[in-house]
């Protein structure tokens, strides 16, 4: 098992919960091919978008249903800072995550994050767990409060 997958599992632990990832085939880096894999709909994937602050330098976290498009001036506005592309180096230096398999709870360091109120119109959704094969299933409610993030509107 990867370290990033026991790290998501950790925090899931961390916070009361007994969650079971789920191992995927190999061709699940995007949000409909997770949502095929897993048999739910597209909106039902908590993708992690992460910016990179251009005032700050930090990452930053946007957790949007997989439908859904991040509005890069909406985010901005709600970062406080303009936001742009954040590269591999600095996602796996924050987050402790490689891209395809950023997920929204374990990271290495605090990220300020902000949540799709769309996600919250499902009873279940499912995330990354740390790796590109790897998701796990929660209610939007439940990892909205531990992921410490804003719900927000920050879509197009």
């Amino acid at each position: 098992m990867s370290k990033s997958l026991k790290r998501v599992i950790a925090a899931l632990a961390d916070a009361g919960l007994d969650v079971s990832p789920l191992e995927l085939g190999p061709e699940t880096r995007t949000a409909q091919q997770a949502a095929d894999a897993a048999g739910c709909a597209l909106d039902q994937i908590a993708k992690s978008v992460i910016f990179a602050g251009q005032s700050s330098g930090k990452a930053v976290l946007f957790i949007t249903a997989g439908g859904n498009q991040v509005d890069t001036d909406k985010a901005s506005a709600l970062a406080q800072e303009p936001l742009g592309k954040a590269d591999a180096a600095l996602i796996r230096n924050q987050t402790g995550f490689a891209i395809g398999g950023v997920a929204p709870v374990g990271h290495l360091h605090p990220i300020t994050a902000f949540f799709d109120l769309r996600l919250l119109e499902f009873d279940r959704i499912y995330a990354a767990a740390g790796t590109p094969r790897h998701i796990f299933p929660i209610s939007p409610s439940v990892l909205l409060r531990i992921s410490g993030a804003q719900a927000s509107d920050f879509t197009t």
